[in-house]
């Protein structure tokens, strides 16, 4: 009976060591995935003097900080001793976007510059609402699976990032095709409005960690 214990405990161990080596890759994909995602965005966004680009170049960038608080998280031997601080890092990170994102929007909203119709943002958009899914999808099984929060959380913002593209496309096509020009800064409003409600929810650790069904 001893035996049979210790040969389940080690098969959990080992199963731990891929789950965590997983969530490693799968962060530093959506890191690396998001820098250039940002860049692009950032540029072509005060290129075109849209709200809805920019808002999401910095989505981006609020990306690529929750994922480093995570790996910062699983380079430890011990990941849930600094789990608190990921999941707070990761909050104040969305608070941080939905701030400077509802500003410029607004700005833009009442303001006399017009964005600009952007090829760029539209493929950029589609792209990314091509692959985030994906990517939360991995992270959030594994995250699940682990009993990690904040894997969880993290997955949440690249899940909403894809949400996020398909808000931009939609303002970016709609100002393109119609010229209606107030859906950019509206759109960045709505990329507001979700990152402010998953901030909320990453401080005060709402995140499902129950076991991913298989």
């Amino acid at each position: 009976m001893s035996n049979r214990r210790e040969g389940v405990a080690a098969v959990a161990s080992e199963r731990r060591v891929v789950l965590e080596r997983r969530v490693r890759w799968v962060v530093g994909a959506t890191i690396g995935y998001n820098i250039v995602e940002a860049v692009v965005a950032l540029i072509a966004g005060q290129a075109a003097s849209s709200a809805a680009l920019i808002a999401f170049g910095l989505d981006s960038l609020v990306e690529v900080l929750s994922a480093a608080a995570v790996a910062w998280q699983f380079a430890s031997p011990d990941p849930g001793s600094r789990e608190r601080i990921a999941m707070r890092l990761i909050a104040v990170s969305f608070f941080g976007l939905a701030l400077f994102v509802t500003l410029d929007a607004v700005r833009t909203l009442f303001g006399d510059t017009e964005p600009e119709h952007s090829v760029v943002g539209i493929v950029l958009a589609a792209v990314s609402l091509a692959i985030m899914p994906t990517l939360s999808w991995v992270e959030r099984r594994t995250g699940r699976e682990l009993g990690s929060a904040s894997a969880v959380a993290d997955s949440k913002q690249t899940l909403l990032c894809a949400y996020l593209s398909g808000v931009l496309l939609a303002g970016l096509l709609v100002n393109s095709l119609f010229g209606w020009a107030w859906a950019d800064p509206v759109a960045a409003l709505i990329i507001a409005a979700f990152a402010l409600k998953e901030g909320v929810d990453a401080w005060r650790g709402d995140a499902c960690c129950a076991p991913a069904s298989r």
